[in-house]
């Protein structure tokens, strides 16, 4: 333990000498000049040491006891700061001040039961969809007119024509999902972000029984279009794909130019893409031709595929 006190504020002269006038009593005489000392008066510093050898720290009862046994007040010395003062501290101790920039600390990612299976096999099965805008599902009005559209096209309006479904941007796999519980054989799932897939594309698919009939590629799906050949495999084109990208973050040009340039397109093939509004898209891709283009809202669909399925939707 270690105390350190402020000089006396007045000094004591001390007069020692015997009174003779008194018989046989020596009485100590004093004298106190109230001179005041020119010393500048310091704060006083109380310093408790924890760090006794061999004993236990000073508990809060002896902390006070000492403070008081010295005219001082405990409650001045053993107070918590507020939280104010005390990161007032923090900043004067780092010698940043204001340039300190604490880190966002994001809240835990937790996901909910919003959206659905619409029609197959897995009917009115519940998906898993992250909470917050991190990934934006197709909207089951929106995927609900796409299926219906595809069906007809395809000239089966009951369910779909047997084949293989790449879903890029696939996020929730609600869309690819969708496509095996109406018939399809065989899905792959393009989703860049690992937390998804652990937490939301996986258990999806579990839920639905449909894991074994998936493939998911973690990877961005520019990376994917440029070596789908080497993700793929031999197993090209796809009869469907779906094209679900958030809206701000791509250029539509650049990515349809880049998915009908690829080996994933065939003569036969069926390309959705949803967008957002006041989006040129063309009336064509590739050798794929626009069989619609439908508003949702703020949100747009566009089906791509072989002139025949064109026909046989008009008829």
């Amino acid at each position: 333990m270690a105390v350190s006190m402020v000089p006396p504020l007045y000094s004591l002269r001390l007069n020692t000498s015997t009174n003779h006038g008194l018989s046989s009593i020596t009485v100590p005489l004093f004298h106190v000049h109230a001179r005041p000392n020119r010393i500048r008066r310091q704060s006083t510093i109380i310093v408790f040491s924890s760090r006794t050898s061999g004993k236990r720290p000073m508990s809060e009862d002896a902390k006070r006891e000492f403070l008081q046994k010295y005219g001082l007040n405990p409650v001045e010395f053993l107070s918590e700061p507020s939280p104010k003062t005390r990161r007032r501290k923090e900043l004067h101790n780092t010698g940043t001040g204001n340039q300190i920039q604490l880190e966002d600390q994001k809240p835990p990612r937790t996901t909910h039961k919003l959206l659905q299976v619409l029609g197959g096999k897995a009917r009115r099965k519940k998906l898993l969809s992250p909470k917050g805008m991190d990934v934006r599902p197709m909207m089951e009005v929106v995927k609900g007119a796409a299926f219906d559209i595809l069906q007809a096209a395809g000239g089966c309006p009951a369910s779909l024509r047997p084949g293989r479904w790449l879903d890029l941007y696939s996020g929730t796999g609600s869309v690819g999902i969708e496509a095996i519980s109406r018939g399809c054989s065989e899905a792959h799932f393009v989703e860049m972000d690992p937390w998804v897939v652990t937490n939301v594309l996986r258990p999806n698919l579990e839920w639905t029984g449909f894991l074994d009939a998936s493939v998911i590629h973690t990877v961005p799906v520019e990376n994917f279009l440029d070596r789908s050949e080497q993700f793929v495999g031999e197993s090209l084109p796809f009869d469907y794909i779906s094209v679900t990208p958030p809206y701000t973050q791509v250029d539509y040009g650049v990515l349809m130019s880049q998915v009908a340039n690829s080996a994933l397109v065939g003569e036969d093939t069926f390309i959705v893409v949803e967008y957002a509004l006041r989006t040129d898209m063309l009336d064509s891709c590739g050798c794929l031709v626009k069989i619609t283009d439908r508003r949702f809202g703020r949100t747009h669909l566009v089906i791509y595929g072989p002139k025949w399925a064109q026909k046989k939707r008009k008829s």
